[in-house]
């Protein structure tokens, strides 16, 4: 294996199992509140409680399935049996909600919605077992110095799955076909995305043999004993220094912090743009396939500026570009009354800034750990992001239904600037890299 050089074909195999997650996730956030407000008729609160059920249960699985993971031996390796598993348990589950949707709405019945939350409930199971093990899997491959340029191309290729749905809904389910239904049949929908993750996995188990290239990474690793920011207390475990333990607190605040301001807006804005401007899901998946193709072409940009400026003020910007753009959207979306060109460059804007925060983010989690404990560390980036998003699907509908629905916007605006303060207090994960060009800027961005 090459410490110096980025096996990019690899890790856009390997980016296959990210692509099929996010594109679920975007779906999920989607199209669930719809279906939970429209054909179940449950309020705002109710439904950012049944939306937030998903991050409560990977508060536990998540950093579990990490950990289990790795300490999992097997001729597949650690990760592949959680991703084979998991993704066979989410299709079969997830085309069975659509099913049970359709039913409720032709004879509405108390044994249909419970059968419809229980279904949900394993779904969300299902989808908890392999999300830390499919994201270790990069980093359990990839050398140390290599992880940041790896993460912009995992990054990439999770933004292709979102943006791959959210095209997907844009032509099923255009405004002019869905105004005025009573109804809307979303089983088509489910089905193409489901195809989508069978197929992205099916190509990462032909490409990507995990035991072989994990055992070499290993041995690089070893190596490479400056590499680990982690100290040894001895007995084989793993301790961070004081000053690195206290930077990973305020790391994981921040992750947190822009979480809540940005899930907020991503689970609630089909609902706010069918409230507030009478768009549907056609409009709203047009704006957010915006901001992910904003994302898309920004992730080679921020790797120059990134190389100049270092991974700190990278996603300083981002933050403040982030907390900008919630602001404008608020004035956009209540001045006018229909979606418009401005709009898009805001959302493009977006996911400049996602992508400045993201791709710099999960490698300073996981860098300050030793290969052993990937999975863990992984956890713990998730158990922070997930703990936000526990608890914004419920505040922000709470907020919603009892001050308005203009106070979304905001809303995450000001979590968005809440990051940028604690942010400041990180001290570790950010080394200013020698100037390079495109994703090569990240390569030398590690501490």
């Amino acid at each position: 294996m090459d410490e110096h050089k980025l096996d990019s074909r690899r890790t856009i195999f390997i980016g296959l199992a990210f692509l099929s997650i996010s594109a679920f996730w975007q779906m999920y956030d989607n199209v669930v509140p719809l279906i939970l407000r429209k054909t179940f008729e449950l309020d705002e609160s109710l439904t950012g409680m049944i939306m937030a059920a998903d991050n409560v249960l990977a508060l536990f699985l998540l950093p579990l399935f990490g950990s289990i993971s790795d300490k999992t031996r097997s001729s597949m390796g650690r990760r592949t049996p959680y991703i084979i598993a998991g993704t066979a348990m989410a299709v079969v589950l997830m085309n069975v909600l659509p099913f049970l949707d359709n039913g409720y709405a032709a004879a509405a019945s108390p044994f249909k919605f419970a059968s419809f939350v229980i279904v949900l409930g394993l779904l969300l199971v299902a989808m908890g077992t392999y999300r830390s093990p499919a994201v270790a899997l990069m980093p359990d491959v990839t050398p140390k110095p290599l992880r940041s340029k790896a993460n912009a191309i995992i990054n990439l290729m999770g933004a292709v799955g979102g943006i791959m749905y959210l095209g997907v809904a844009a032509v099923l389910y255009p405004t002019d076909k869905v105004k005025g239904l009573a109804h809307v049949n979303y089983q088509p929908l489910f089905i193409v995305v489901s195809a989508i993750m069978v197929a992205a996995v099916a190509v990462l188990l032909i490409t990507v043999k995990e035991p072989k290239l994990a055992k070499a990474n290993a041995e690089l690793e070893r190596r490479h004993p400056e590499w680990n920011l982690a100290e040894s207390d001895g007995s084989g475990n793993e301790k961070l220094p004081g000053p690195v333990k206290k930077s990973l607190a305020f790391l994981l605040a921040s992750i947190a912090l822009w979480f809540i301001g940005y899930n907020g807006v991503t689970t609630w804005f089909t609902n706010y743009i069918d409230v507030v401007m009478g768009e549907g899901l056609g409009g709203a998946s047009t704006c957010l396939m915006v901001a992910t193709g904003g994302a898309i072409v920004s992730y080679i940009p921020i790797g120059i500026v990134a190389s100049k400026v270092g991974r700190k003020k990278t996603i300083l910007a981002g933050v403040l570009l982030l907390a900008s753009c919630f602001l404008a959207g608020y004035f956009l979306t209540t001045i006018y009354t229909s979606i418009n060109a401005v709009m898009y460059v805001c959302f493009a804007l977006v996911g400049l800034a996602w992508a400045a925060i993201n791709v710099n983010s999960l490698p300073m989690v996981v860098e300050m750990c030793r290969g052993s404990d990937v999975g863990k560390f992984t956890g713990y980036y998730y158990t922070a992001s997930m703990l936000a998003q526990v608890i914004t699907p419920v505040l922000a509908g709470t907020l919603l239904k009892r001050i308005s629905y203009r106070v979304l916007f905001p809303y995450a605006a000001f979590f968005s600037a809440l990051s940028f303060v604690t942010m400041c207090f990180v001290r570790h994960g950010d080394t200013k890299a020698e100037s390079k060009r495109g994703l090569a800027a990240f390569e030398d961005m590690d501490n």
